[in-house]
């Protein structure tokens, strides 16, 4: 069972890490917001698509589901908004990077909410990962403009309530432990959160106006969805102080992948040409 979690997190992490690479080419055409719109609701209708025949419906409680909502109002939904927001502006290594801090925030909501306590050998992983990011924190802030500084917050933001996940859907899981469950409703209530705030923003993407942001969004979408999926496998497999580390060492997928594909990673992304126009400004905020 553990040997079980140990591959499944490692597979979320290339998944994520996958992402994490895709996604400045997606933001050379769209701005944040409605590059989120296009990944979740991608996401969320393939998994709806696929759930007659992955999720047992019929073994649906309540709790769990409720669960699984709440979860979905902030992740993927907010942590998608939050990275794609960073990674814009600080490059998907910077933002990796300091999302390596989820697993601090994981380990300590898991031993606050679930009672989990992590093994030396955890805690000590934790510390280290801890205190790289903590010196990239330093280095960034250390002569670098205010804005750059101010922009540290959005991976750090998205690490906590990443961290806050893990042990809430475990949570969801005593009463109803299926993994693509959870992620399919998770992904349906952020897929609508996600969409009406890209539309209260300056509309949602076309196909016809944005074709190339909207299949890039469409396949960083993919990507999280796959790892969300392997991740909430993982964590029905293994304490969270177990899967959270290694669902965090995707930065060396992306730095992996990155490698591959130069052009995509030299640094934050600029905002569109076409983004200049009215609605698209009040899109980028």
């Amino acid at each position: 069972m553990g040997g079980d979690a140990v591959a499944l997190a490692l597979i979320a992490a290339v998944f994520f890490g996958s992402a994490l690479v895709l996604t400045p080419f997606g933001l050379r055409h769209l701005p944040p917001v409605r590059g989120a719109a296009v990944s979740v609701s991608t996401t969320a209708a393939a998994f709806l698509m696929a759930s007659p025949l992955l999720v047992d419906w019929s073994a649906a409680a309540v709790p769990a589901v409720l669960v699984f909502a709440a979860v979905g109002l902030l992740f993927p939904a907010t942590v998608t908004m939050l990275t794609f927001a960073a990674n814009r502006r600080l490059g998907p290594h910077v933002a990796g990077a300091l999302g390596n801090l989820a697993p601090l925030f994981a380990v300590l909501f898991a031993a606050a909410l679930l009672g989990e306590v992590p093994g030396p050998g955890q805690g000590a992983g934790i510390l280290v990962v801890v205190a790289g990011a903590t010196l990239l924190v330093l280095a960034s802030a250390r002569g670098g403009e205010v804005g750059v500084r101010a922009a540290l917050l959005l991976p750090l933001a998205a690490a906590a309530v990443r961290g806050l996940v893990q042990p809430a859907v475990k949570i969801g899981f005593e009463s109803w432990p299926s993994p693509y469950a959870a992620a399919t409703v998770g992904y349906l209530v952020s897929a609508v959160v996600v969409a009406s705030f890209a539309a209260a923003r300056g509309g949602l993407p076309s196909l016809r106006e944005d074709r190339a942001g909207v299949l890039w969004f469409a396949a960083v979408g993919l990507c999280n969805g796959a790892a969300v999926v392997t991740m909430y496998a993982a964590l029905a497999r293994g304490p969270v102080a177990l899967v959270a580390p290694l669902v965090a060492t995707y930065p060396l997928a992306t730095l992996a992948l990155g490698a591959a594909t130069p052009t995509a990673i030299r640094g934050p992304i600029r905002t569109p040409r076409r983004a200049t126009a009215p609605s698209a400004r009040v899109a980028s905020g």
